[in-house]
């Protein structure tokens, strides 16, 4: 059985749990819509539930596919699917789903806006997470139900449910208060690097050095090859040739004492020299020979940082990791008076409003109004 329906839960979890990530089924799928087009059926009136996770997830959008969802993305989407259905099947009468009966053999169909409703509040005041764990974050809440209300939503739209599920979400937003202090300046960074150095660990310190002159996501620095690594004869130097999110290419710069970094880690892992190095083979490795993953990368990098015990970073509310030092590169750049729209080029950001997220809190020191307090109105005390 192909349904996620709530009868034989054990067995039907591990069934479409297996399924869901499947994107060979893809061709079949797209054959059986064109027939129902010509057919001039309704198009996915013989799809079950798993296929239709299965075409959200899979779907081409674009003609050239690097526009369509990354694999990052994708496999994101996925988890998160993944989790909700488990959750509403595995957890049905704590979230009190009350269905009268299976339509059609599917969840999705018989499901109606008051248990998405009921399995929001659920998810966020009594799932085992927050049993065990405690509340999820805003940010978190934000993203799971942005995913989710876009699936509701995708299916809706298509007709495959004919009930408005996502109307019963309600709103998650992130304020900026419920965001983690990532602001991470120049001083502080210094420190770091000067502390690696002084230690002589060229790992950690290329690390964290390449991080911040370069934006680069955790995953983006995690992906790196030896020929993305490449020379412009025109400004005769070097950049990095990035695949990002949403599979956007951008091109960074790299500083010549960058570079060096690269190789004084390349040597210290004993890897070949980028001249005689496959092209194909990881820029950065562990001291396996093998990538970085971005959850290892997190660790490792946030460990190392948390061992230092410099003065300046013990009171922080949230620890550093990678995505800090892409904080650090919008901060450092506006210090050196870079514009902002430069500075949400180089990150690779869509909106300008991304980037003002990296820098609410400096500009909301910067602009606070002690600064424009005139000496003559207020003497000799400020």
């Amino acid at each position: 059985m192909n349904d996620l329906t709530l009868t034989n839960k054990n067995l039907q979890v591990s069934e479409w749990k297996k399924k869901i990530g499947d994107s060979s089924s893809l061709h079949s799928l797209q054959e059986r819509l064109d027939l129902a087009e010509k057919n001039l059926e309704k198009p996915f009136a013989d799809f079950s539930d798993v296929e239709m996770i299965q075409w959200f997830l899979y779907r081409k959008e674009h003609l050239d596919r690097q526009h369509d969802k990354s694999i990052r993305t994708i496999k994101e989407y996925e988890r998160e699917l993944t989790q909700f259905v488990e959750q509403l099947v595995q957890y049905s009468k704590e979230i009190n789903i009350d269905m009268d009966y299976i339509i059609e053999g599917s969840l999705f169909k018989s499901l109606s806006p008051r248990h998405i409703r009921r399995y929001q509040e659920w998810l966020a005041e009594r799932s085992p997470y927050v049993q065990k764990k405690g509340l999820y974050s805003p940010a978190t809440l934000a993203r799971k139900t942005t995913i989710i209300k876009n699936f509701l939503q995708f299916m809706y739209e298509v007709e495959y449910i004919h009930e408005p599920l996502q109307k019963g979400l309600f709103t998650a937003t992130v304020r900026k208060d419920d965001r983690p202090n990532r602001d991470l300046g120049p001083q502080e960074v210094i420190q770091l690097l000067d502390y690696f150095r002084r230690i002589k660990h060229p790992v950690a310190f290329t690390i964290i050095h390449i991080l911040t002159t370069t934006g680069l996501r955790n995953e983006e620095f995690c992906k790196l090859k030896v020929g993305d690594l490449q020379y412009d004869s025109i400004t005769n130097s070097y950049y990095l040739n990035v695949l990002g999110k949403g599979n956007k290419q951008r091109q960074i710069p790299l500083k010549e004492k960058t570079l060096d970094s690269i190789r004084i880690f390349r040597d210290a892992r004993g890897l070949e020299n980028l001249s005689l190095a496959d092209k194909e083979s990881p820029l950065m490795t562990t001291n396996t020979g093998k990538a970085y993953t971005p959850s290892y990368l997190s660790q490792y990098l946030t460990k190392m940082i948390k061992e230092t015990y410099l003065p300046s970073l013990l009171n922080r509310s949230s620890s550093i990791g990678p995505h800090t030092f892409r904080h650090a590169f919008a901060i450092i750049s506006h210090k050196s008076g870079v514009d902002i729209y430069q500075i949400m080029r180089s990150l690779g950001h869509e909106k300008i409003e991304t980037t003002m997220i990296y820098l609410e809190k400096i500009f909301e020191k910067e602009r606070h109004a002690i600064h424009g307090w005139n000496p003559e109105v207020f003497g000799e005390y400020i």
